[in-house]
This record gives structure tokens, sequence and C-alpha cells, in this order.
């Protein structure tokens, strides 16, 4: 476990999800965006233009690394090159933030698209720690963990997500990314209440705050049933649910997530403006 270092260096203000189409606009008019999130594994090569490009915002932006493939939920041993690849990467660009899922997508040799959930038991838990303290080891800094979306729950679980969560920041020092949006689709899903999550969420841990789109479906039962796609705007209940939580911790650091069917600039600016406005309404 690491010493105590600050979970996340960003500004409480908006960020945006990078995407190499918008780089001409951020560049020429960023408005009220304060910071960059990227994902790591896009940037984990020896040079061209993502890096360049990468460099360059860095010089104006403070930027975030999201890793989205090391599957600390996973059973078996993070793997040691890409462990190594994301040391690279932490080191010549200096993120001010770094966080991971709360989910698996390797077993054996196969690797999985998805971010797979897991049971919430004593047994995970103590992997999971590990795996946090092996990163945060090799990183040389604190992360923050993200809480998952949820389609079902396992029978197996002992514990609740938020004591699960609470429990990991208290054994390895690590940091929370709170997932607004994750909260909404999971209680929507598992028919529980978004706000009584969000009152149980250890927020003292808080260093970063997702927001981003889901879509509408339905389960073999005709239930709804919500899927977490960064694929269209934010919702106006999960920008409820948001307003409610920042009542409660303050304005963090809060990034707007779109990354399927991305639109023009114009578009996720308007995202970007709206978070800057929920932002504004609290105070610290």
């Amino acid at each position: 476990m690491l010493d105590a270092i600050p979970y996340s260096a960003l500004p409480a203000r908006p960020g945006a999800g990078y995407k190499a189409r918008h780089y001409t606009a951020i560049m020429q008019d960023a408005g009220p965006l304060g910071w960059l999130e990227v994902h790591a594994e896009n940037y984990m090569g020896d040079g061209g233009r993502p890096i360049a490009q990468l460099r360059h915002l860095a010089e104006r932006f403070p930027i975030s690394v999201h890793g989205v493939g090391l599957s600390i939920g996973g059973e078996g041993p993070l793997d040691r090159d890409h462990l190594g690849r994301l040391k690279d990467l932490v080191s010549w660009l200096n993120p001010a933030s770094f966080s991971e899922h709360l989910a698996w997508s390797t077993h054996d040799s196969h690797f999985f698209n998805d971010l797979l959930p897991l049971p919430y038991t004593p047994k995970t838990l103590s992997c999971v720690a590990t795996h946090i303290n092996e990163l945060q080891d090799t990183i040389g800094r604190q992360m923050l963990l993200e809480n998952p979306s949820s389609y079902l729950g396992f029978a197996a679980s002992t514990m609740s997500e938020t004591d699960f969560l609470r429990e990991l920041t208290a054994r390895t020092g690590c940091g929370l990314l709170l997932d607004v949006n994750n909260v909404f689709v999971s209680a929507t899903n598992l028919k529980t209440s978004p706000q009584a999550y969000i009152d149980d969420f250890p927020l003292h841990a808080v260093g970063e705050i997702h927001l981003g789109g889901h879509d509408e479906d339905e389960d073999e039962h005709g239930a709804p049933l919500l899927i977490d796609s960064h694929g269209r705007a934010v919702d106006d209940p999960v920008w409820e649910l948001l307003d409610y939580t920042l009542a409660q911790c303050g304005p963090k650091p809060l990034l707007i997530e779109w990354d399927t069917d991305v639109p023009d600039w114009p578009v996720l600016a308007g995202e970007i403006a709206r978070a800057d406005k929920a932002l504004s309404l609290v105070t610290s």
C-alpha cells in the first residue's frame, strides 16, 4: 500500500474523453473544458501522430489516463507486459489521474471485449486488493477504481458494492471514480434506489466523477433494461442524480464520456457546458 498521495490532481471542472477528430476544435476553442481523458491502451505505442497529439494536448490540459484492459478483477495474475506498458506511459506523460474499472475481461489466454462484473465476497476482495496494490506499486501512484454497471446480481455476493469499494480503499489506499450513469443503470436494472446508493457511497474517496449516455432495452420479462453504451447524450434523470451527488460531496472533476457514435464537437461541447453549469451550482 502506497503512502498517502492525492487521488487526483485534476481541477474540479468539466472534462471530456478525447477523440482525435476533435483535436483541432479543442485547440482552437476549448470553452469551459478543463481537462481530457485518454484510454491507456490507445497510447502504449512508440510514437506516431496519436502520441504527438497527446504531447501537445498535455502541454495545455491536465490529462487523466483511464485503463480498460488490465482486468483488475480477474482471478489470474495481472499481465506483466501490460503493466510494463502502463508504467512507461505514466512515466513520460505524468498524468493528473489514473483509473481502472472494477471488472474482469480476461480468462486464461482469452480476452473479452466487455468489462464483466464480479461477485462481492471476501475472496474476491482479497484478489482485487492484491491487484490494486501491485498496480499502484508498479506505476508509483494511487489509482482511482470505477464502480461498474450491473445487469444482474450475484447470489454468491456477501457484501454490498459500496461496502466492497469502501473496504478496498481501506486496504489499498486507492481512490474511487464515481460513475453516476453506472449508478443509475445498475439501480434501474436491479430495481434499487440510486439515491440510496449515493448515500452509502464512500464519497470522501472520490477523485473523479463520470457521466455518459445509456441505451434503453427490455429484459425477457418486459422490464426496463439499461445498457451503459456511452453512445448518446446524458439523460435528464442522470443529470438529476449528479445534482444530488454534488450537493453531498461538492465539486469534483467531472467527465463527459461519449465513445460510440461520437458526435461533432459542438454537440459534445454542449454537454460540457451543461456539466460546467452543474458544477457552478455547488460550492466546495
